[in-house]
């Protein structure tokens, strides 16, 4: 899949042998109900002149992965709600957008995966986590942030798989719902993000005593760490050098952290202490064989629940 003579990058229909593999170098995972398309290189120098348009969500969790690509003459970064990057991807406004898993299998083999980062937990996340009144086996309504697409289906698959509930979601507007007097909030909610944090359920006042972090509940599920979000182009674009952009932003990125969690994290709602604890010990941000068949796993649940 390599060729000699260039080093730029583009997307190609991924190969697969007798057996459904689909690969990239050490990036193989099995392709049955869930194929997962990896883009491969391909000789053409990209246009020096050229600006690509990359989206990524704007919670601290990203910072890593688009460290100085608002200064970098070749892109032009947009930050957005993790739900409204994939929109961008089909209708052409971005060349790459860091996109939810649960979006990537929706998308039915449109995009394929730049393998330049994501978005993981090989456990506690500490930012995807139901928060409820009564013991999570007796959950029947839960509220749900319509801005995560993937943790919504997480929860559903971790709930029905482990809890034996199905309990009726319910969208909210997470800024509005916790701005609420604590007897007129619901009994169950998911919070993903910064606002988990900031918003303070974990305060002992919180009318939540009852916390289920789902990356955790996941690995002790399948064994697997989740992917929570991917790069990802669609099939056939020409993406030039922009991979290696977005690899060596992620390379900075993760020797930055701690100046990451001074200066960005304060002004989204976290102690820095906390903040760095986060994106060292909670996150990670390398596209390994095993996160990627926790991803394939996940995409296979999904589809047999029918959520993807």
């Amino acid at each position: 899949m390599h060729s000699a003579g260039g080093s730029d990058w583009g997307i190609r229909e991924p190969r697969k042998n007798n057996r459904g593999i689909v690969g990239r170098a050490a990036l193989t995972v099995k392709a049955d109900a869930a194929t997962i398309a990896i883009m491969s290189p391909m000789i053409r120098r990209a246009d020096p002149s050229r600006r690509f348009r990359v989206a990524a969500v704007r919670f601290l969790n990203a910072r890593p992965l688009i460290f100085g690509l608002s200064d970098h003459p070749s892109v032009q970064l947009v930050l957005d709600v993790p739900s409204a990057l994939g929109a961008g991807l089909d209708d052409g406004r971005y060349d790459v957008a860091m996109t939810p898993a649960i979006d990537y299998a929706r998308a039915g083999g449109r995009w394929a995966i730049v393998p330049a980062g994501c978005i993981a937990s090989d456990a506690e996340t500490l930012t995807v986590r139901i928060f409820s009144r009564v013991p999570i086996e007796r959950i029947e309504t839960l509220a749900v942030d319509a801005d995560s697409h993937t943790s919504v289906a997480l929860a559903t698959l971790i709930l029905k798989h482990q809890f034996s509930r199905s309990p009726r979601l319910e969208p909210a507007d997470m800024a509005d719902l916790l701005a609420r007097p604590h007897g007129e909030q619901p009994d169950s909610v998911l919070l993903i993000g910064d606002k988990v944090v900031s918003a303070g359920p974990n305060d002992p006042r919180s009318p939540w005593p009852v916390q289920l972090d789902l990356g955790l509940a996941w690995r002790e599920w399948t064994g697997l760490p989740f992917v929570f979000a991917v790069w990802s182009a669609q099939g056939g674009r020409d993406l030039g050098d922009l991979p290696a952009i977005l690899a060596g932003a992620k390379s900075a990125g993760l020797a930055n952290r701690e100046r990451i969690a001074r200066e960005a994290g304060p002004s989204l709602g976290w102690p820095v202490d906390l903040a760095l604890t986060y994106m060292t010990r909670h996150l990670q941000y390398d596209l390994t064989a095993e996160r990627l068949a926790g991803m394939e796993r996940f995409i296979d649940l999904a589809r047999e629940a029918g959520l993807a």
